[in-house]
């Protein structure tokens, strides 16, 4: 498993500040393509203080997916906004003007 989370995280880490990314596209991009639920557990796995930027992916419908507890619950919005990252009145992140394109291929994959 370390393997495949440490793919996870590449691809993760991959992914530029004021950008998204959702967790189906980095289980395809790190070679797990229908497997988003392994993404949302190798990121919860993250130990304190990683240097991963976790709060770059969210749900396939713009959503911010883990509601924490408070005072945690609005954290992940507020590292995005921080990123220039907007929400609607819903909450939702667009997709098509914030979500990350990788021009080149996941950095695990060989050329």
């Amino acid at each position: 498993m370390s393997a495949l989370y440490d793919r996870i995280r590449e691809v993760v880490r991959a992914i530029p500040p004021g950008r998204v990314a959702t967790y189906g596209q980095i289980a395809r991009l790190a070679g797990i393509g229908g497997h988003a639920r392994q993404v949302g557990y190798a990121l919860h796995s993250l130990p304190e203080g990683s240097d991963v930027p976790w709060h770059r992916v969210i749900n396939a419908r713009g959503e911010i997916s883990l509601k924490g507890e408070p005072p945690w619950e609005h954290h992940q919005q507020h590292l995005l906004e921080e990123e220039g990252v907007r929400f609607d009145v819903r909450r939702r992140v667009s997709l098509r003007r914030f979500g990350w394109r990788p021009e080149a291929r996941a950095p695990h994959e060989s050329r």
